[in-house]
Order: C-alpha cells, then structure tokens, then sequence
C-alpha cells in the first residue's frame, strides 16, 4: 500500500469510532442504518479573523462512503446538493474506499468549475514543518472566504480542542467548513458520526492528521 496521495483509505468498523477518554463512540459498520440528517447551526461570520460556512450535514450511510459525504458535505456549504451515490460512483468508491484525494478533486470541480479545487499533498516527514502547516492555514482561509470547504483525507488519531479524540486508523475523509483565530483554529464536518458532526482542532494537529496523505482545496 502506498504512502502517497494515491494511498487506499479503507474504514472499518473499529477504525470508524471516534473515542473520547477511552470509551469508544458509536461505529459505523457495514450494515448501518440509514444516515441521519441533520442541519448544522453554523454561522457565516466575517472579520476578527474567523468565518464559518453553513454546511447541511449528511452522515455517510455505511462505512465506506466517507470521501463521498464529505464532498457532499463540502459542496452543500455552496447550496449544491448531490446524491452521494452519484457522486460514489463519480469517484470509484468501492467496499475498500475512495482510492485517493485526487479521486476527489475532480468530482468538487465538477460541481464548482474547473481548477478551482487543486489537490496539496502533505508527506508523513514533513507534516511538522512550519512551510507545510502555513500552507494548510492558508488554504483553508482563502476557500472559506471564498464560500467554498476544504476536503481532506486523514488517517490516525487526532485530538480535537475540547480534548476528544478521533480515531480512523484505516483512513477517512473529512470536511474543513471554517476557522478562527486567523486559521490556527479550524471547524471540522465529520459524517462518520452524527452525535460528533462538528468540532474544532488545531491546524497543526490538522496536518499531522492529513500527514501521507493530501487535501482539496
């Protein structure tokens, strides 16, 4: 398997858990229920370095679809709404996942125009350089002002700044739909779970996440 955007992202189950202090949060599996939808009550906020989209959340309805409902997710922020199957089948996602980032990015231009949306790799050895982490703040900033969300592909653990865990082992993709703090602070939109669709976590640790792995913005 490789270490590069072209990297398969594969959930399971127990990857798909998001754990807080150790007690593991509701899985996904194969067989779920339908998704739950739910409206995000986010604000559109301009000046003091933060912005916030709105965003009409889809929780993904099984446990392989999580890079289609989060372009879902992404292009709703833009009043698009897409079926995800469509957009699943767009992109190649199979049982094993949506290969790779760049499966993503021409499915969002589609929807958005072409070349909006470009694909940035972030190497694992290089996920803690300063270059790389200023990039990423500076993208998410520059296509949320521009009303559009960022979609990235992670893998790992990362903690949130409540101090909430979340854990995708295998791979997963999320939706960056705001920020604060002029980006050092950024709104996630994770549809692996509809009891944990929003929250907010440090770019650096943001990138850490992403690290083999890439975005679209």
């Amino acid at each position: 398997m490789a270490t590069t955007l072209l990297r398969k992202t594969v959930l399971t189950a127990a990857g798909i858990a998001a754990t807080a202090g150790g007690i593991a949060g509701p899985a996904i599996a194969a067989h779920a229920a339908p998704a739950q939808k739910t409206t995000a009550a986010v604000a559109d906020r301009k000046g003091h370095g933060e912005r916030e989209l709105d965003v009409r959340y889809e929780a993904q309805p099984n446990f392989y679809f999580c890079g289609p409902a989060a372009a879902r997710n992404a292009l709703s922020v833009q009043g698009k709404n897409i079926d995800v199957h469509a957009m699943a089948k767009e992109m190649g996602t199979t049982e094993a996942g949506t290969n790779s980032i760049n499966d993503i990015t021409p499915v969002l231009n589609k929807q958005t125009g072409k070349d909006v949306y470009k694909s940035t790799e972030i190497p694992m050895d290089k996920a803690r350089d300063r270059d790389k982490v200023d990039k990423l703040r500076a993208d998410v900033v520059t296509t949320v002002d521009d009303g559009r969300a960022v979609v990235a592909n992670i893998a790992g653990t990362a903690t949130d700044t409540d101090g909430t865990t979340h854990s995708f082992e295998g791979g997963h993709y999320i939706s960056v739909i705001g920020y604060r703090d002029n980006g050092k602070i950024v709104t996630i939109a994770d549809s692996a779970n509809p009891n944990q669709a929003s929250y907010r976590m440090d770019v650096d640790e943001l990138a850490r996440w992403i690290a083999s792995r890439g975005y679209s913005s």
